[in-house]
């Protein structure tokens, strides 16, 4: 096998408490090997990294690139793409669109140019599996994956309704094994299902779903329950109740409460933060500290942030309500759609504005929870691409994290309400590169449960990005050096080079196959579909890695 060598870079690897070190990495067969020790042993080709910077390849933990709601999003915003520049066809690449939402081959492309070499799509309804198997071997060089949705899943709630711990775990295992999936998401937890029967939502997590009765807090708390009996790499994936709705933190803190200990990821938690009415939009504030608070003392909870960045963009979620809601709020074209017994989503055009103090404070709030969070291993860089804004924006949140002038210039010229709102403008604090290279790799992988990603010790999936140092922080972000995945060198310099189409991460958790009668059962009483049909023929998995429980 041919080995490669960077050479003399300065390796920010915080997983192996290696930062700032001057030395070579060594990759051998699509992985991390130790430095040889036989001075007999020379590499096949060298990389100069003298003066750069060498981290791990970047893992996004939380984004929306491929499903259903992905692919509707993508037909209704033709006006997104006659304004984006589009990715041309050259010999290693194939021509695509880009904008808020990306064609597959572009997602692809853009992601590894920015140095990310592994992203996941945190919401995709089992029934619509299949095609997002086609869709991500059709995503080129990076390693991903999908959340399965179940907090809305009517087999589900009929179990935790009834108490049958055992059939929970069994379906949750079945399903997510049946669509080739990597973890648990809830979202909206039965109130999506409240709006589906009656265009109602569920504001309380102890409202009653209506026909099952069981409420959101039962909902969370079984759910994450479950996958942790289950073992499985990445705990129960949280999208709360209520997002976006001023005073929701008492909401978000509740269903942090509702845990009651069990392990849980809270996703892009700054649309979760806020304080104030939803009568008087001059209450409108920030409530980061008080929750920051909570996660701090709660070593069983990690977020993301979900970083709003200003600029035009497409909000797609599987909370069918908040579609609704933001159309009202925006009054431009909505999409919503119901996926039989399993999910819904709502699809919106958004404009942030830098003028708008609601949109500004969103803006400061996602840069309180990177900011006052002390432990950065507990909280991942995203924008719930494209929610809050595109992934491309990574390397903009990156610089405002790592200089504080670059956050009081924005914070000048946004309305001055926004400063009284929060705590933003008394927060010094900088980030380093180790806390970069903490949030943006290996923290997200460590979540994750994936013992291969994140970092560059011996046995470590061999993705690597190097970057040349700036001043100019974003521009040294937005253009690496190279970037390496599976130990080929995939992007010289901004140009794509010869690449293979990376691989699919899941899991496929035991379960007990006494309760699948019951399953199959429910499956001939209610769907459509037909329950040999279900399941995701292993054929559509294309280059597959199982991920098992002992990895995290």
């Amino acid at each position: 096998m041919a080995i490669l060598r960077i050479s003399g870079g300065t390796v920010y690897d915080p997983a192996n408490a290696d930062t700032g070190t001057v030395r070579d990495v060594w990759i051998e067969a699509g992985r991390v090997i130790a430095t040889p020790t036989d001075p007999n042993v020379k590499p096949d080709k060298t990389l100069d990294a003298t003066g750069m910077v060498v981290m791990p390849g970047g893992v996004d933990m939380h984004c929306h690139i491929a499903g259903p709601k992905v692919n509707a999003a993508r037909k209704m915003r033709p006006e997104d793409k006659r304004i984006s520049e589009p990715v041309v066809r050259t010999l290693h690449t194939r021509s695509g669109t880009t904008g808020s939402v990306p064609s597959t081959f572009a997602t692809g492309y853009l992601y590894a140019g920015l140095g990310y070499t592994t992203a996941f799509d945190a919401a995709v309804p089992p029934l619509a599996a299949r095609h997002v198997h086609e869709e991500l071997h059709d995503t080129p060089i990076i390693d991903k994956g999908f959340y399965v949705l179940m907090g809305n899943n009517h087999y589900v709630m009929k179990q935790i309704a009834a108490g049958e711990t055992q059939r929970l775990d069994a379906y949750i295992a079945w399903l997510i094994n049946a669509a080739g999936g990597y973890a648990s998401k809830i979202v909206n937890p039965g109130g999506v299902e409240m709006w589906k029967r009656s265009g109602g939502n569920a504001n309380s997590i102890d409202d009653q779903i209506a026909h099952f009765g069981v409420s959101p807090r039962q909902i969370v708390r079984e759910v994450a329950a479950s996958v942790e009996r289950l073992r499985l790499p990445h705990r129960t994936h949280i999208h709360c109740n209520n997002l976006g709705i001023p005073g929701n933190w008492e909401t978000t803190l509740q269903t942090m409460q509702a845990l009651e200990g069990h392990p849980a990821h809270l996703t892009h938690i700054q649309f979760h933060s806020y304080g104030g009415t939803l009568d008087d939009q001059s209450t409108f504030c920030s409530e980061v500290p008080k929750l920051v608070e909570y996660v701090r003392e709660h070593e069983n909870i990690t977020v993301d942030v979900g970083q709003v960045m200003f600029g035009d963009t497409t909000s797609m979620t599987g909370d069918g309500p908040l579609g609704y809601f933001l159309h009202q709020v925006f009054g431009r074209k909505w999409f919503n759609s119901d996926t039989e017994m399993e999910a819904g989503c709502g699809i919106v055009p958004i404009e942030y504005k830098d003028k708008s103090m609601v949109h500004a404070l969103q803006w400061a709030i996602g840069l309180e929870w990177y900011l006052l969070m002390e432990d950065p291993w507990r909280v991942a860089m995203s924008t719930d691409h494209p929610n809050g804004g595109s992934f491309l924006a990574y390397p903009e949140i990156i610089a405002l994290l790592m200089d504080r002038g670059l956050r009081k210039d924005v914070l000048n010229r946004v309305p001055g309400g926004v400063k009284d709102r929060c705590t933003l403008a008394d927060l010094d604090r900088e980030y380093s590169l180790e806390e970069i290279a903490i949030i943006t790799r290996a923290a997200p992988a460590r979540m994750l449960g994936l013992s291969r990603k994140g970092h560059l010790g011996p046995g470590a999936d061999a993705d690597v990005t190097i970057y040349q140092p700036q001043d100019d922080k974003q521009l040294m972000f937005e253009l690496p050096r190279y970037v390496i995945h599976a130990g080929e060198i995939v992007v010289d310099d901004g140009q794509i080079l010869p690449h293979t189409d990376g691989r699919l991460l899941h899991v496929t958790p035991t379960y007990d196959e006494a309760c699948v009668p019951d399953i199959q059962k429910w499956f001939e009483d209610n769907y459509t579909i037909q329950f040999r049909n279900y399941p995701v023929d292993p054929s559509y998995l294309h280059q597959n890695e199982v991920i098992t429980s002992n990895e995290g």
